[in-house]
This record gives structure tokens, sequence and C-alpha cells, in this order.
């Protein structure tokens, strides 16, 4: 009787111990996985605006496929009633249709029909009055981009039609300036913002515009949530393509870019968290997909990081780099993976690069990169580099961490790995695996690194060690 009392107190005890365990267990945090399988969890939180079934075409607001009749104003038009309505469509027909900036409203998808083409003014003016907005990742008031959006939820371009910013050598992009003096050249502009922002002169008082040569992104928005740009194409860009900043939920998915102008960097998420780039094709006259979080005291004083971006199904032909960190990078970049994806032409100098120095600084961590074919790239497989531009010429050292390469391929570049770090801070927990590096002309160059790990790494078929 005893022993049967003492079973069933026991029993009891477990029973009740176990339903306290499981009633509180749901109230302890779960750590995401490490690595890859963070993905899961980013892409999950990563959702696509949905908008209401309202058609506002802008043939209804005066605009005219004519590719002569200033459609600005219909634009314009268009998007206001559609917000006010609640959202929906606007839509763009068959057709060619001139305009100046667009400014996108909550709720509003622009659909650009196939077939369709906006065809931007090469006119200063047209982009006027001036807008907050980000230079080379320094804040201040400038011409607005070519499509913006400020602090607005839900915002999206899609369909299959074209953008064409019509930049060339005669209007925006000989703004970019060069040896030879001529009137119309950023270059004191840019160098006058950049002390602006070392010096923390006020953004309200960092006023630019016209006669300052300062050229637009095509695509920013800023301060934006729920952000779609889906099946477009985008030809002769001013500068950056696709550029967010301080915004969040991003997916850019089935866009073309062709655009081979100065600093014509495909889609550059800067200070944004979790970001998709998906079934996309660059072919860019700079770096295809560049991660970016301010520059210098500019990007120290916002503070706000890159997170989550993830790259998959994409295609790199001409370009600085196919996925590129940096160089403004201030705010730190954090948690970026790129998978499945084809980088090859000979107009590419990198598949992976992290570019910075001691004037950026910055962290750079948590870079994940699997099953990408290379063809050939000019330089370098992947490359890490402090040496960037002003060099070692500052007090914020920057740090770059944890970076995983597993199932890479290529087939010709003058080196594999291109470390270049700093004494003081090596290039830390390297780990490249399954990675096969052939037509390598110089082998691999690293400088200041610290636990590497290499396993199945080949360079020209021969196994490659980690000292």
């Amino acid at each position: 009787m005893i022993f049967s009392r003492t079973l069933k107190f026991n029993a009891l005890f477990l029973f009740f111990l176990f339903c306290f365990i499981e009633g509180n267990t749901q109230e302890i945090p779960v750590k995401s996985e490490p690595g890859w399988g963070q993905v899961k969890s980013i892409l999950a939180t990563i959702k696509a605006p949905k908008f209401p079934g309202k058609n506002f075409s802008i043939l209804k607001y005066g605009a005219k496929g004519d590719g002569v009749t200033d459609c600005t104003q219909a634009f314009k038009d268009a998007i206001e009633a559609c917000n006010q309505a609640g959202g929906g469509k606007v839509v763009v027909p068959k057709g060619v249709f001139l305009s100046g900036a667009i400014h996108l409203k909550s709720n509003v998808n622009l659909y650009i029909s196939d077939k369709a083409t906006i065809k931007f003014y090469t006119d200063p003016k047209k982009y006027l009055p001036v807008v907050f907005t980000r230079f080379e990742s320094v804040e201040c008031y400038n011409y607005s981009p070519l499509i913006y959006a400020f602090e607005q939820d839900n915002v999206a371009i899609t369909g299959k039609g074209t953008l064409d910013g019509q930049a060339d050598d005669t209007n925006w992009w000989e703004w970019k300036g060069s040896k030879t003096p001529n009137e119309k050249n950023q270059v004191e502009s840019v160098k006058k913002l950049n002390k602006m922002g070392e010096d923390g002169v006020p953004v309200s008082q960092r006023v630019f515009g016209e006669n300052h040569y300062m050229r637009s992104s095509f695509i920013q928005f800023i301060k934006c949530k729920n952000i779609l740009i889906d099946g477009i194409s985008i030809v002769r860009s001013p500068m950056w393509e696709i550029n967010p900043v301080l915004s969040e939920n991003i997916t850019v998915q089935n866009v073309k870019i062709s655009s081979l102008g100065p600093n014509n960097d495909g889609c550059d998420p800067e200070s944004c968290k979790n970001v998709l780039i998906k079934n996309c094709v660059f072919n860019t006259g700079d770096d295809c997909i560049a991660i970016k979080s301010g520059r210098n005291n500019d990007g120290r004083r916002v503070d706000v990081p890159s997170e989550n971006i993830i790259i998959q199904n994409c295609r790199m032909n001409d370009g600085h780099g196919g996925v590129v960190i940096g160089s403004e990078i201030s705010g730190s970049v954090r948690n970026v993976f790129a998978e499945n994806c084809v980088m090859d032409s000979p107009n590419l100098d990198r598949a992976l690069r992290i570019k910075t120095n001691s004037v950026r600084g910055g962290i750079v961590e948590n870079i994940y990169m699997r099953n990408i074919k290379v063809g050939q790239v000019k330089e370098a497989v992947v490359l890490v580099s402090f040496k960037y531009q002003e060099g070692d010429a500052g007090n914020f050292t920057p740090i770059v961490r944890n970076i995983f390469i597993s199932n890479v391929t290529s087939k010709k570049s003058d080196y594999g790995l291109y470390f270049d770090a700093y004494e003081r801070s090596p290039v830390t927990n390297v780990v490249i695996e399954n990675c096969r590096f052939d037509g390598v002309k110089n082998g691999n160059l690293l400088n200041f690194t610290q636990d590497l790990t290499f396993n199945k790494f080949y360079v020209n078929g021969k196994l490659v060690e980690a000292k």
C-alpha cells in the first residue's frame, strides 16, 4: 500500500512538473538559428505590400503617350487621387510618357504596363524644389530623385515596362567631373557637402540643388515601409538606380537594370532592414549591388546599420562588383546572405567585395555566400580591402569578421582571395569550404587575417590549407 501510494504521488508530481515546464517554456524566447538558418525567419518578415483593386489610368488625368507631352502633372494628380481613395494602381498604359520627378504616396502601386515607357526629362529644373535626400550617403537637400517617396507606407513600382532616365554624357553624366575643369562639375559641391557632414552642420543648412551639379538617384525611398519593385526594366540612370534609405521590408525582384554611366550602381540598400533582392539582372557602370549605411561622421551620427539583406538567383554582368559592401558603411552592416547567383563578365571586377578604411570605420559581420557560379572577374573572387580611397587616414578602425563562403566556383581571375586589412584589425573568422577557383593568375593575397578555416578549397586544382 505504501509503495502504491508513493508511485501515485510520484506520478502526480511528475505530471504537474511537466505541465509547469510546458506552460513556462512558451514564455522563453527562442534564439534564431545561426548562419543560413536565419534566412527562413528573415524571409518570413519580408512581405510584399498588397493594394486595393482600384485602377487609376494616367490617361484620365491628362497624360499622352506620345513621348512629347509633359505628363508630370498627370502623374501627380493620378497618384494623389489613388492615395485619397485608399490606394490601388496608378496605371501607365502602352506608350511613351515624358515626365519630371514622380513622388509616390502611401498605398500606391505605380504600374508600368508592358510596352510602356516613362522617359524622364534631363532638364534639372524638373527635379526642383529640393527634397531631403542622401548624396553618396551624406544627408542633405538636393534635386529630387526621378522617382521618390518620403515617410510613406506600402509603395510599389511594378509591371513589365521601362523606366528611362535618358542620362548620357551630354547631361547628367558630365556632372561627375573629370581632370579637365568644366562648368558643370560636382566636385567642389561634393567636397563642401562632405565637410558639412564631418563638421556636423545641421542637415537643414545643407542645401544644394541648382548650380551644384550633384546628380540624383533614379529611385529613392527614404524612411518608408513595405516596398515592392517588381518586373520593371531600368536604363540610362543619372546615378544610383535603386536606393532605399532608412527603410524596412523591401522586395526588389525580377528587375532588369542596364545602365553603364558613372556611379551607376544597380541596387543600394542603405541603412535598411529586411531586404530581399531576387531574380534580378544587373549590367551596371558601377557596383551591381552595394550595401551601405552612411558616410563617415554623418553615418555615425545617424547610426543605423544595414541588416538582414538576402540576395537570391541574380545575374551580375558588367560592374565593379557583384555583391559589394561599402564603402560608406560607417553605420555598420550585418547579416548579408547571397546564394544561387551567376557572376560573369570580362567587365566585372569582383564577385564579393568589402571596401572600407579608417575614415569610414564601422563593423561588417556575418556575410554569407553560397552556390555562386563565377565565370570570370578581373581582380578577385573575394576581396576585402581596408585601403579604399583615403586609406588608413582616420581614427575609426574598421572591423570585418565572420565571412562564410561555400560552394563557389570561378574560372578566371587575377586573385582568388584578396584580403588587405590592418595589423591592428585583421579580417577575422573566415571559412572557405567546397570552393574551386580556377584560372587564378596570382593565387591568394592574405595580409593580416586571423582564424581562417579552409575545407576542400582548391585554387588552380591544388588544395589550399589555412596557415
